[in-house]
């Protein structure tokens, strides 16, 4: 049986970092892998994780639980099927339904093949002072599902966001663990903990959204002598804009940092070809990590988000002045 995670939290809590500090301690004896869903449609946490020797399939575009749970079931039954894991971590866009997921895991079918362990909920505390946060049906079933909490980014929170987590707690956990964390770092053994959580989530069966306009179990890919692509997504009162560019596009390093860290969204991430190799790029309002890797990566890819829309044709036109070839 594999053993299996759902790793959850909303828009820029740190889920796939913290996938990529517990890949980093996967005993060497076992095979990991990751079914990965974004909200946008290029693929960055896939262009994140490609390197980390997991298993690994992606699920682009919307939720992964929408149309009846195909994408999530064909993805699921590949990764069992081809790779037989010893253990699966799931991580569902930042504005999926925990719920849904967790049904089809614990369904009969699934019972011979998947053994159900710790849900983890990534938790930035900050968003308990967003009122538009802590009214998202999302951010709430996100917390009510899981066994154990992260409160993450730790060495960000001041005072009052502390407070708030304190409040958090001490009326909402409920006796289920919290633990904090600073980069996602935490202990994979956490994953061991059993799944024990089987309250009844305040996510119905009737939800809906826009589905994935995806084809397919990828990100998108440039087809023939494109050189680039740009994809729209929306649904549940959010926007996303990715843009995709070939291996021969190369980016000014600065400009392009200071395009990244003033854009006029939410959240933007980036894996992206500069003379001095890859730059990787995470931003979540003010928060803005930087990563620089020697190889360049096999095409550059860049997904904002914003809550509200966005001219999408000026950051396009923005983003294409920094090319220098």
């Amino acid at each position: 049986m594999t053993k299996t995670n759902l790793i959850t939290g909303f828009l820029g809590s740190g889920k796939t970092t913290t996938i990529l500090h517990l890949l980093a301690q996967k005993p060497e004896n076992e095979t990991w892998a990751v079914l990965v869903n974004e909200f946008g449609e290029v693929g960055i946490d896939g262009a994140l994780l490609a390197d980390s020797g997991a298993l690994l399939k992606e699920i682009p575009g919307g939720c992964m639980c929408c149309v009846n749970g195909l994408p999530m079931q064909v993805g699921l039954n590949t990764l069992l099927r081809k790779g037989k894991p010893d253990r699966l971590l799931i991580e569902p866009t930042g504005l999926g339904h925990p719920k849904q997921i967790l049904d089809m895991l614990r369904a009969e079918v699934y019972q011979p093949w998947l053994e159900l362990q710790a849900t983890l909920c990534l938790l930035d505390a900050r968003q308990l002072l967003d009122p538009r946060i802590v009214q998202n049906e999302n951010f709430l079933s996100q917390l009510a599902a899981a066994d154990i909490i992260v409160a993450n980014k730790a060495d960000r929170l001041e005072p009052e966001s502390q407070q708030a987590l304190a409040r958090w707690q001490e009326n909402e956990a409920e006796g289920r663990q919290v633990i904090q964390a600073v980069q996602g770092a935490i202990d994979w053994h956490w994953l061991n903990q059993p799944g024990l959580n089987q309250r009844s989530l305040s996510s119905s069966d009737g939800h809906s959204h826009a589905p994935s306009r995806s084809q397919g179990l990828a990100a998108l890919k440039l087809t023939g002598s494109q050189r680039w692509q740009r994809h729209i997504n929306h649904g549940q009162g959010y926007e996303a804009c990715g843009w995709i560019f070939d291996s021969d596009t190369v980016f000014n390093t600065v400009e392009l940092l200071e395009f990244a860290r003033l854009a006029p969204v939410g959240r933007l991430k980036a894996v992206m070809r500069i003379p001095e190799g890859t730059l990787r790029l995470n931003r979540q309002g003010e928060d803005f990590h930087i990563e620089t890797l020697a190889t360049p990566p096999a095409d550059s890819r860049i997904e904002v988000i914003h809550h509200a829309p966005a001219d999408w044709n000026a950051l396009q036109s923005r983003l294409l002045r920094l090319r220098l070839v």
